[in-house]
């Protein structure tokens, strides 16, 4: 029997109504994969091999946690890493820990080298010919020179996550200037200005891509008095289809999120233009099950099996 291993949160932390991972880890079940689960903190190395101290768990009924064991990560044919961002020093370090184990032959999804590479706001500037006009940069005199030009924009933390810290801002907005010094810490950091996309009244859509192929999606429209789709803060999920535009855009990413090792991918597209790769740790699988009535924790893990063997 196959046994696959998610690095997550705490498990305590996670509710199994909405969160994806626990949704794979129930479809992995389905199909027969013995189900264990850690926390970064529980990877090792000895010597030129990775461990782990982690739990089998029974995911259906959630949640029977059994005895955690010491084993190395070669016992795993395939480790999720779904830890949630922020990325930071223990995230990077759990990456290249999991780097050992891929030397050895087990699937890392997804792959550590491209995890610490693709930052989920950054990555889409490969992109930007998909997107709307973007600059990232540290210093407020362009920053602010840029919203002039666009005349609204949305100014985002690269480090941020579901929406938070994401502010929108008209050119003429007084205190422009020091909004911006205090976003990018005084200049010593970098932010997403992009302008800003009237369409996202309409939604926000998520696509969730397997192996470069769009499996799923849902609309996200966003709470009264906000623009933020997000469904953490607030936003609305509703059933939706792909356009032309969309599917092109998948067409475009397809070749190197494949070629990167990035297989299960969530993309934001507001008004047929692309906003963001979420590559770390991407949701949306229980609300496009409930919403489209297709069982995608079930198929993302067929394509596992049908890919990796």
């Amino acid at each position: 029997m196959q046994q696959h291993l998610f690095v997550l949160d705490p498990i305590d932390l996670i509710n199994p109504a909405k969160d994806s991972s626990v949704a794979l880890m129930q479809a992995a079940q389905r199909a027969c994969i013995e189900t264990w689960v850690c926390t970064p903190s529980d990877l090792q190395a000895r010597g030129n091999k990775a461990w782990v101290i982690g739990k089998p768990v029974n995911c259906d009924p959630w949640k029977k946690l059994l005895t955690a064991q010491s084993k190395p990560l070669t016992d795993f044919k395939c480790i999720w890493m779904r830890k949630d961002p922020p990325v930071d020093e223990a995230f990077l370090y759990a990456t290249h820990l999991l780097e050992v184990a891929e030397r050895d032959g087990v699937v890392i999804l997804n792959k550590p080298a491209s995890l610490r590479a693709w930052n989920e706001k950054l990555g889409a500037l490969r992109f930007s010919q998909l997107m709307a006009p973007t600059l990232v940069a540290s210093r407020v005199e362009e920053l602010a020179e840029f919203a002039r030009e666009q005349g609204e924009v949305v100014v985002k933390p690269l480090g941020g996550k579901g929406g938070q810290g994401v502010i929108r801002v008209a050119k003429d907005a007084p205190g422009l200037e020091a909004l911006l010094e205090l976003m990018t810490n005084q200049e010593n950091l970098p932010v997403m200005m992009q302008c800003f996309l009237p369409a996202v009244v309409e939604g926000d859509k998520r696509i969730l891509l397997v192996n470069g192929e769009p499996l799923g999606a849902i609309n996200r429209r966003p709470k009264a008095g906000d623009f933020r789709s997000n469904l953490a803060l607030g936003g609305t999920a509703e059933a939706t289809q792909l356009s032309s535009q969309e599917i092109e855009i998948c067409n475009k990413l397809r070749p190197s999120l494949k070629n990167q090792g990035l297989f299960f991918v969530g993309i934001d597209v507001i008004g047929g233009m692309l906003s963001e790769i979420n590559v770390t740790s991407p949701t949306g699988i229980r609300e496009i099950e409930r919403l489209m009535n297709v069982p995608l924790a079930d198929q993302v893990i067929t394509q596992v099996l049908n890919h990796f063997g």
